[in-house]
């Protein structure tokens, strides 16, 4: 036995709402066997009369009205999910689901933010603290949609990294005390260290400076908290080595100093997504990202 279909129901409800099959037909551009075929196989379905007629009008059974309750529910729901698919297809809404470092999501995605809301308030964006591997993973998985990973990165079958940023990175020093204009290797192996914990990529990035220098220090404490490491530089606890956003202002903690490194070391990000053709809600996130970029 077939199955009801929403043209069934349409039909129903049409011929409750006018109380005619032949002007059913016409509001619903059918022929009038058609809509009699509809409501006969609703008929044959359900096992019982739908419609009758009285003084000429068709009206609904008891059955009838109750099935004609549900079609309506049942229509202005499919109604709701075919309008929300379609403005997500519009990129008028959506859900982007995007993994970063705690200094990439505090420095930069309030202003991406701020920027698709302007343009697309109705994409909400779901944001997990990741390392670079971990959101190249679950890129491969499927279980992300935009990664933003430190460069540069092996390439990744299926996957494109865009380079996105260039960020130097500096010394934050307490501000008391005495430091030269340009900080070396040398100079920094000497000194108590609050440095990023062993397996991310600032890490391996300030290791290799300090052992191009011949340095190979060891940190009095290793964070992967980089307001955290801030706030004991601040307390005097130790200097670190930080990227610094191009443009962002200086640190508005009076008792830490910047200074720049000598030789010179940059930060590099890129912006990981799925190589096919990205969902409207995707490429609106990356285009409010790139828009704060300047690699």
């Amino acid at each position: 036995m077939r199955e009801i279909n929403l043209d069934q129901l349409r039909t129903l409800t049409t011929i409750a709402d006018c109380g005619s099959f032949v002007e059913a037909a016409r509001r619903l551009h059918l022929a009038p066997p058609t809509i009699s075929l509809h409501i006969s196989e609703l008929e044959g379905r359900v096992g019982a009369r739908l419609l009758s007629r009285t003084r000429g009008q068709v009206r609904p059974t008891a059955i009838g009205e109750s099935l004609v309750d549900h079609a309506r529910r049942l229509l202005a729901d499919v109604s709701r999910v075919l309008e929300d698919v379609s403005r997500q297809a519009q990129g008028l809404s959506g859900r982007v689901r995007l993994g970063a470092s705690t200094g990439v999501i505090a420095n930069f995605l309030p202003q991406a933010l701020e920027k698709l809301a302007q343009s697309h308030p109705g994409i909400d964006v779901q944001i997990a603290i990741l390392t670079s591997h971990q959101s190249l993973q679950r890129l491969k998985a499927g279980s992300l949609d935009i990664g933003i990973v430190a460069l540069p990165q092996a390439k990744v079958a299926g996957l494109a990294i865009d380079a996105w940023r260039r960020d130097p990175v500096l010394a934050f020093l307490p501000a008391n005390w005495r430091v030269p204009s340009r900080v070396t290797p040398q100079w920094m192996a000497r000194q108590s260290l609050i440095l990023n914990g062993p397996g991310t990529h600032l890490s391996r990035l300030t290791r290799d400076w300090f052992a191009h220098a011949g340095q190979s220090p060891v940190p009095r404490i290793a964070l992967d908290y980089n307001d955290a490491i801030k706030s004991l530089v601040g307390a005097g606890y130790g200097a670190t080595l930080l990227p610094h956003e191009a443009g962002a202002a200086p640190p508005g903690d009076g008792r830490m100093a910047m200074r720049p490194l000598r030789p010179a070391l940059w930060r590099e990000l890129g912006l990981a997504y799925r190589a096919s053709a990205a969902e409207p809600a995707t490429a609106h996130m990356l285009s409010s990202l790139r828009s704060l970029g300047q690699a």
